[in-house]
């Protein structure tokens, strides 16, 4: 079965980034938001945010959390994160610091988002379950090989992990 992802991201700083996962093709993703749209979004205050991210995340199997240098805590990356768990959805983590941005360049390793939240009755926390993985080079388009080669079986690893839990 062909899976579909929301992916989820830092805006700012990692739209970039997203965009070539995004554009890679292996996983077909949620379509990208513009900064005119997101703005217009955002008015409506929290409540049209998330009605916004409950929208986008219909008929995802997988939340794919794309990990720059400040994405784990923020706001909406968490509410991402439980909302996709809660709804019965994969999730995991990818590292894209060194995918280059639009000014060609990288950045610092961003923490494990899964670390701040927790899932079930015993509140273990997320990162115990979901993967989160890093691609073992520093060149950017080795970096974008090995997660476009990969990014399929991840998302399926991904669901079969929250189908058993």
């Amino acid at each position: 079965m062909a899976r579909r992802a929301f992916y989820s991201f830092h805006y700012h700083p990692d739209s970039w980034r997203a965009s070539q996962v995004r554009n890679m093709g292996a996983i077909e993703g949620n379509r990208p938001c513009s900064d005119n749209d997101w703005e217009s979004i955002a008015k409506g205050g929290d409540a049209a945010i998330k009605k916004w991210i409950a929208d986008q995340m219909d008929g995802k199997s997988c939340v794919v959390v794309l990990i720059g240098a400040n994405t784990a805590g923020r706001k909406w990356i968490n509410h991402e994160i439980i909302e996709g768990w809660d709804a019965g959805k994969g999730v995991l983590g990818v590292h894209v610091h060194s995918l280059l941005d639009n000014s060609q360049q990288q950045c610092s390793k961003g923490r494990n988002p899964f670390d701040q939240i927790g899932y079930g009755s015993s509140g273990k926390k997320l990162s115990s379950i979901a993967k989160v993985y890093d691609p073992p080079y520093s060149i950017s388009t080795s970096v974008y090989r090995y997660i476009k080669d990969n990014l399929a079986d991840w998302v399926e690893e991904a669901v079969t992990i929250r189908n058993k839990n």
